[in-house]
């Protein structure tokens, strides 16, 4: 299912919705242990899990480039969420009767040219993360980024 794309007086927010069998626990330690967030996101590593804290986007070309992220919001095993670009990723864990539902917004200030490619890469991303928890490592389905990318291209408000 594509991101639910909601308008504000802010700019725009992307939600998407994964609901797992698996505890907070585990889809948490996906998101914040380097080891696990390397297998579903190679680019992010997390360097001080606070607020005020940071993430760390290295670009992996070859240059040792890599931006800061500054963690705005953070409550242990619940909710992470850091800069991203002008806008934030917001990581929200919540337990279930089943397992654990995991909803990742992404508040954009500006829809630009590269937001349908960060949409498609956030949706492939978690598709990825998904198969991690499955125990399947995976590697990342540039045909399905392409895809979507063509669908969230549509989307543009």
């Amino acid at each position: 299912m594509l991101a639910d794309i909601k308008k504000s007086e802010e700019g725009y927010t992307a939600i998407f919705e994964r609901n797992f069998c698996y505890k907070v626990e585990q889809v948490w330690s996906a998101l914040t242990e380097n080891e696990k967030l390397a297998a579903w996101f190679h680019n992010l590593e997390a360097e001080d899990l606070r607020i005020g804290g940071c993430i760390r986007f290295y670009m992996r070309d070859g240059t040792d480039t890599s931006i800061e992220m500054q963690i705005l919001d953070f409550k242990e095993g619940d909710l992470l969420e850091y800069e991203w670009g002008e806008g934030s990723v917001r990581f929200e864990i919540s337990p279930t009767s089943a397992g654990c539902s995991l909803v990742l917004l992404e508040s954009i200030p500006h829809w630009t040219d590269h937001t349908p490619k960060d949409l498609a890469g956030w949706h492939v991303s978690l598709d990825v993360l998904t198969s991690l928890l499955d125990g399947e490592v995976i590697d990342f389905p540039t045909d399905k980024w392409v895809e979507l990318y063509g669908k969230y291209q549509q989307m543009k408000p």
